[in-house]
């Protein structure tokens, strides 16, 4: 991966687009306005370009087909949050498990066009000078990579920029550990500036809802080090205690309130998941929501959902994994809800906090509360976060359950429920089952947010979900297990065999979706 075809390798990755390559890509230095430097450097002009790209290509926001193939037809699906009746490729593809390389590139090519390629670029101009824009971008580039190396494992991290006619790629502990390192130099840096009371050069280019305020985005990255901390916690519970409890102690804390939320703005472009759903009809509700969420009467469903057409004042979901005919079989379920018709695209919210804290707690760190107390605020702040009343009622019902699955257009979907837990805290649970209730609350409060949720399940193994029907992986992954990641892509091994090689060689086991990342090993929870 060398820096000066990132560009063109990101772009050139698409097998769905019908766009041409052009060797003709602009070096990071060009001054795009053909005035002095010392003009462009006034407000910071040559650096603050670089941060639109990465804030718009953590989530790819537009075009709505791009996303579908960077997110929604992995992590969304995968989750357990969205399925699909559209017979992509026959009804051979990633829901049946058969990883189609000409998709899985675009998680890997917007992540290095846009978010590490800006970011080096930051780095090259700010660091040193500026370094509030430095400890900026390095948030970002955490909070935008970390998805990537959850998604395929090593990954070029800390030699990115180099011109070597091989890359090597990082284990997923060392890059895990890099941004650890990064954090606190960022949380650090903002920090100093905050103390003393400096006005922040971030306003106008901030475009997540922090308008460029410097505590807000040290609250983020404290939140952002506690979830790769808890990440890590079955490989190095020590590391994660550590890293955890930073983030709680720091004097600024984390994310605790749902003004905290870190979210990006968009002036102009609609969550893409509105137009796959609405207008494309390309994502329904899972049959596990319908399941989880239905089964416990959640209020909350009426905002991710909307009722099927097919069945009025219903909400049906679809099974992923199965045989599909048509797709009218099951378009008229419920498609996605109110939830996504908004500008405002949210990466982390408090809710998922608070239920990390928990998590933490239940594990005996010192997280600024019970686990009990941090569970049950966490779904408080969730049904807040959306303005849905009945939490009161909901957080001590000790008796609903998932419910089973019917599919009533083709019974031979229909499951039994798996994810048998309720809602109310039970203090003598076991710890496992304590767990699965967290898990569970934190998988509804971050939809739609698909790829965090598939990394907490593959960490956890909750929710319990459904098992797919069809499996078309050619025995490369377990149905029992789901898809654990996904390939390396084809742009590296064409450009970086080399690179693709020591990659393979950490990730240690075939390069196959069936194949679990460092963090995700098969030993217990506790």
């Amino acid at each position: 991966m060398k820096l000066n075809t990132i560009k063109r390798t990101a772009i050139c990755v698409s097998l769905l687009a019908a766009v041409s390559c052009t060797s003709n890509f602009e070096d990071i230095n060009t001054n795009p306005n053909g005035i002095t430097p010392e003009l462009y450097e006034q407000d910071f002009n040559h650096i603050k370009g670089s941060f639109a790209p990465m804030f718009n290509n953590i989530l790819v926001l537009t075009p709505e087909w791009k996303y579908q193939v960077q997110q929604g037809l992995q992590g969304d699906i995968w989750s357990g949050y969205m399925a699909t009746g559209t017979a992509f490729r026959g009804g051979t593809n990633n829901t049946t498990y058969d990883l189609v390389d000409g998709w899985n590139g675009f998680a890997w090519g917007a992540a290095y066009g846009d978010v590490m390629f800006n970011a080096y670029n930051v780095e090259q101009k700010a660091k040193g000078k500026y370094d509030q824009f430095y400890a900026l971008s390095l948030i970002l580039k955490v909070e935008g990579m970390h998805r990537v190396t959850d998604t395929y494992g090593p990954i070029v991290y800390s030699k990115f920029g180099t011109t070597d006619a091989t890359i090597p790629y990082d284990s997923q502990d060392e890059v895990y550990n890099q941004m650890f390192k990064e954090l606190d130099l960022a949380v650090a840096e903002l920090t100093k500036r905050v103390d003393a009371n400096e006005t922040s050069t971030f306003v106008t280019t901030d475009l997540s809802a922090y308008k460029g305020d410097y505590k807000q985005w040290v609250k983020f990255a404290n939140s952002l080090r506690l979830r790769l901390a808890m990440r890590i916690v079955k490989k190095n519970p020590t590391l994660a205690k550590t890293e955890a409890e930073k983030a709680i102690a720091q004097k600024f804390g984390v994310m605790t309130t749902n003004n905290d939320i870190f979210k990006v703005v968009s002036p102009t472009y609609t969550n893409p998941i509105a137009t796959i759903s609405n207008a494309w009809g390309d994502v329904r509700m899972s049959a596990d929501m319908e399941s989880i969420m239905g089964g416990y009467a959640d209020p909350r469903l009426a905002v991710f959902f909307s009722p099927s057409v097919q069945f009025p004042g219903q909400y049906k979901g679809v099974r992923t994994g199965i045989e599909i005919a048509a797709k009218a079989d099951h378009v008229d379920f419920s498609g996605i809800g109110a939830i996504v018709n908004s500008k405002e695209i949210v990466l982390m919210n408090t809710a998922e906090v608070y239920l990390l804290r928990a998590e933490g707690a239940l594990r005996g760190w010192n997280m600024g509360g019970t686990a009990q107390s941090l569970y049950e605020l966490g779904i408080t702040t969730s049904f807040a976060q959306h303005g849905v009343s009945g939490v009161a009622t909901y957080i001590t019902d000790n008796v609903k359950t998932a419910k089973a699955y019917v599919d009533p257009n083709f019974p031979a979907n229909n499951g039994a429920a798996v994810n048998n837990v309720t809602v109310a805290w039970d203090a003598a649970a076991a710890n496992e089952v304590k767990l699965q209730k967290i898990i569970t609350q934190k998988w509804i409060a971050g939809f739609p947010e698909g790829q965090e949720a598939w990394s907490e399940y593959r960490r956890t193994g909750y929710p319990k979900l459904f098992l797919v029907l069809k499996n078309t992986s050619g025995g490369k992954i377990d149905s029992n297990l789901g898809v654990r990641r996904v390939n390396f892509v084809q742009s590296e091994k064409d450009g970086n065999p080399g690179g693709v090689a020591t990659g393979v060689t950490k990730l240690g086991g075939a390069d196959t979706g069936g194949t679990r990342l460092w963090w995700d090993t098969t030993g217990a929870n506790f």
